[in-house]
């Protein structure tokens, strides 16, 4: 059982693998994951080591009083500092909407704040808030579809007009609706968007276990007097998960477009704290003669969902059943 499982995804992962526009894809999500995980190494105004009058000090990683108002950029003394040596949140008035140049690879916003490091420290937030929320929203969608789809009757009927009546309500405005109702948050922002978008995945779940509950090794599971419980999550549900998988990838690329317009609108995360929607609507009054505080983040935004979905495509091909044995 466990050799066919692995066959089979390394069948899929070699169909996959084959379309380099998808590898391509792949690559492009794996960059901007990395750049939200090491985003505090990448992006900060403090040295990992400074060496001064014979003191070793580590800034980036312990808080030291005697630093707190040191600009370590012009400090005296050995000191290795980050890639991008400027915190999110740096303020720089002599530095105010310039253009991208050696030292601001991606220019400083109006209030002279570097560009580049709010852009990958606003992937944290873009890129954590979709995974947090699809999460959420696939976990919530797997537990209805599996019980309506495993039990029916009475159980399906009400679960399914429930779904139903979900659905009915446009996400959007019920998220904006809601974050109106208990305040903007990022917090509340990945809540909400997984409490209010696991329909898809529950019909997704409910139409697998509903093709696969009298199947020959789910009868052969009951015979034998396993529980309901272990015949859902043991037999069933390892089998239905190829398709949910596909939909939480495009469901990613879906919540990061949620999350940037949100911000955009100002119901998402709220400044100092970067995202890339929040940039965005910080530079609405700026569009005119400084194009880079919206091309940039706007081109990330673009180039992430689109990544998503390409993905998202090429893996619903791989697991594809009519492309076996092809």
């Amino acid at each position: 059982m466990e050799s066919s499982k692995k066959s089979y995804w390394l069948y899929v992962w070699r169909i996959f693998s084959r379309n380099r526009l998808a590898m391509t894809a792949l690559c492009v999500i794996i960059f901007f994951f990395a750049l939200a995980i090491l985003a505090p190494v990448i992006a900060d105004n403090k040295p990992f080591i400074y060496v001064h009058d014979g003191k070793v000090s580590f800034p980036l990683l312990f808080h030291y009083d005697r630093f707190d108002q040191t600009d370590f950029r012009k400090a005296p003394g050995f000191k290795i500092m980050p890639p991008v040596p400027y915190s999110y949140s740096e303020y720089d008035l002599d530095h105010i909407v310039e253009a991208p140049s050696w030292h601001h690879p991606f220019g400083t916003d109006e209030q002279g704040r570097d560009l580049f490091s709010r852009m990958i420290w606003g992937s944290r937030v873009s890129i954590f808030t979709g995974f947090v929320a699809v999460f959420i929203y696939v976990m919530i969608g797997i537990i209805v579809g599996a019980l309506a789809g495993y039990y029916g009757g009475w159980i399906d009927i009400a679960l399914s007009r429930i779904i139903e009546i979900v659905i009915c309500f446009p996400t959007f405005f019920l998220i904006l609706t809601m974050l109106a109702l208990i305040g903007p948050s990022l917090l509340n922002v990945m809540i909400i968007i997984g409490v209010t978008g696991w329909t898809g995945i529950a019909r997704i779940v409910r139409a697998e276990f509903l093709r696969l509950r009298e199947m020959d090794f789910v009868i052969a599971s009951r015979a034998l007097g396993a529980r309901d419980g272990w015949i859902i999550f043991r037999h069933i549900l390892p089998n239905a998960l190829s398709p949910v998988l596909v939909s939480a990838t495009f469901g990613i690329a879906s919540t990061i477009l949620i999350e940037s317009s949100l911000s955009f609108l100002g119901f998402g995360v709220q400044p100092p704290t970067p995202s890339w929607g929040e940039i965005l609507s910080q530079s609405r009054d700026y569009m005119d003669f400084a194009w880079w505080l919206t091309a940039i983040p706007g081109c990330a935004i673009f180039l992430t969902i689109t990544a998503y979905n390409i993905s998202g495509e090429a893996f619903q091909d791989a697991i594809d059943p009519q492309r076996i044995g092809k």
